[in-house]
């Protein structure tokens, strides 16, 4: 029976220029023979045949997408389903857009680093921590320096002092190996004044003075 009305039913243009998507079937993809439908104007219409949700979003020339596919019966809402795909990738931009992806970068060091090299490695550690990105002080001993790790842990945490103003210690040193790491991580209320730039003051207005006759 569900086979003969289908027959009779022919799709109309927007059906035929359907978006294709993994996610959702619409209107011919949907094979319940039931569902639980949710009319353009939000309104819950109960369970109907699928021929009869497809007949309402015909005549509402929209779409009919399967929203809850596991429900019993699935749920299916009549939509603009082109307005509601672009509406989606909008959001999910917009959303993607508002993430701030925090980046660790790296200073290596060794215990020979003069203090004139190693300024120039702290003002890039500051850069990138105003950038809001992490940076991982690293150590790396080798041979006979391996018995004065300790010159190497009172270097990082002479660092960290240097650099409180623009970070925090999130990984005190720690020797793993060869190699003694200490992770800085940025202020918050910095990182938070880097996105949100005070805004500037309008200038006075000049007053102009009135002659008196």
């Amino acid at each position: 029976m569900i086979n003969f009305l289908f027959d009779l039913y022919r799709p109309n243009s927007r059906e035929r220029q359907a978006i294709s998507t993994p996610e959702y079937r619409i209107n011919r993809q949907i094979r319940a023979r039931e569902v639980r439908l949710i009319d353009q104007n939000n309104e819950n219409v109960g369970v109907v045949t699928l021929f009869r949700a497809l007949e309402l979003a015909e005549a509402a020339d929209q779409d009919l997408v399967e929203v809850a596919p596991n429900a019993v019966p699935p749920v299916c809402r009549i939509m603009d389903f082109g307005k509601f795909q672009y509406e989606k990738q909008r959001r999910e931009r917009k959303a993607k857009k508002a993430q701030k992806i925090v980046e660790v970068k790296q200073v290596r060091l060794n215990p020979a680093t003069d203090d004139y090299h190693l300024g120039f490695k702290m003002e890039d550690a500051k850069r990138w921590l105003a950038d809001g990105n992490k940076v991982r002080f690293s150590i790396r001993f080798r041979g006979r320096q391996n018995l004065h790790t300790e010159l190497g842990y009172s270097r990082l945490v002479r660092i960290s002092q240097d650099m409180k103003d623009v970070s925090t210690v999130e990984q005190t040193p720690l020797l793993e190996g060869n190699t003694m790491t200490m992770m800085l991580a940025p202020l918050a209320e910095k990182v938070e004044k880097a996105e949100k730039p005070e805004r500037p003051e309008r200038p006075a207005v000049p007053q102009v003075e009135k002659k008196q006759d």
